[in-house]
């Protein structure tokens, strides 16, 4: 038996594309003590993932070239010489762009345990991306009630959770995203208020419209120019959510932009980084709030799900030319 395996083979210049990875035949891995071996079934596709391969890396080391492609993947355990787990557990973790992987328990991220779900929302809904969107929001956006709550990427894996979760936490919604079909998305799918699509030209004048009185809780996605039209429209005391800088597609040089000193400070605003791997304690209870959510009808979810390990290498690159229409996943 033979191991399919996913290789970073280049680094990207900019978005990584097909040609930076390479599909290989590997042995089939064997686990050592304390070890348990997991077969694959679905592979999450991050944004996230253009910083993991870049050269400086960022708050993880960068991927090694010719070693296989960091990702959570979702599996079933095979063989287990490690305690605490048996074949047949349903797991998350970083297994990486291959079929099997033999790995330590400090690779696990946690064990599946909503049988009455889709085990595909492990990836998506109800792992790092709606963890995300739920941490993020409640603790650095602080939203109130009636707070006006602005999405970047609003159709996205964490932006459609965002601002479904604001919607329950009884705010104002309003979504960027890109494109008719997407803007559609968020209207009718995830129930924003009011959404925009940034590459119609007039952004700046569509957030007024949208926020009358300004926005609270700007949670952002992309950084760039997006961000910098919106900042100027932050309300009194606002609060900016950092997750994520989809729009910066390389680090050096490093991009340049207006300033946003002066409108945190007339605004009395503040701006915060979030990064979900220093918030892991609340991880389980997140989910199980997620959970509830799914189970009772509040919280939509869109897949968009490859199949087959030869999708891989151009997923990350079709991610960023917005060709998903909801949480992307490779099937094996």
């Amino acid at each position: 038996m033979t191991n399919r395996q996913v290789l970073l083979v280049s680094r990207p210049a900019g978005i990584a594309q097909a040609e930076n990875f390479a599909i290989k035949d590997g042995p089939m891995p064997v686990p050592a003590d304390g070890e348990i071996l997991v077969r694959n079934s679905l592979l999450s596709i991050e944004p996230a993932m253009r910083g993991w391969i870049a050269d400086a890396g960022n708050y993880a080391p960068p991927v090694a070239l010719n070693s296989v492609m960091r990702s959570v993947a979702l599996g079933e355990v095979v063989e287990s010489r490690a305690e605490g787990f048996a074949p047949g557990d349903v797991l998350t973790g970083w297994f990486g762009w291959q079929d099997y992987a033999a790995v330590a328990q400090s690779a696990v991220i946690r064990r599946v345990v909503e049988k009455d779900l889709p085990q595909s929302l492990s990836l998506g809904l109800l792992g790092l991306n709606g963890v995300t969107a739920y941490l993020a929001l409640t603790r650095v956006g602080e939203p109130r009630a009636g707070d006006t709550v602005l999405v970047s990427t609003a159709s996205g894996a964490v932006g459609s959770a965002v601002g479904q979760i604001a919607k329950l936490l009884g705010c104002r919604t309003v979504g960027i995203a890109g494109g008719p079909a997407k803007v559609a998305q968020c209207l009718n799918e995830f129930g924003y208020d009011a959404a925009i699509d940034y590459r119609a030209g007039t952004l700046g004048e569509a957030i007024e419209a949208a926020c009358p009185d300004g926005v609270n809780v700007y949670f952002d996605n992309v950084s760039g120019a997006i961000s910098d039209a919106v900042m100027p429209r932050l309300a009194i005391g606002a609060r900016v959510v950092l997750c994520g800088t989809a729009s910066i597609d390389r680090w050096a040089p490093w991009p340049q932009g207006p300033r946003v000193e002066r409108h945190l400070l007339v605004k009395r605003a503040r701006m915060q980084g979030f990064v979900i791997f220093d918030h892991m304690a609340e991880y389980e209870s997140a989910i199980a709030q997620l959970a509830d959510w799914v189970r009772s009808g509040k919280l939509a979810y869109r897949e968009d799900i490859l199949d087959g390990i030869e999708a891989c290498p151009d997923a990350l690159a079709g991610l960023y030319r917005g060709e998903n229409t909801g949480k992307r996943l490779v099937r094996l």
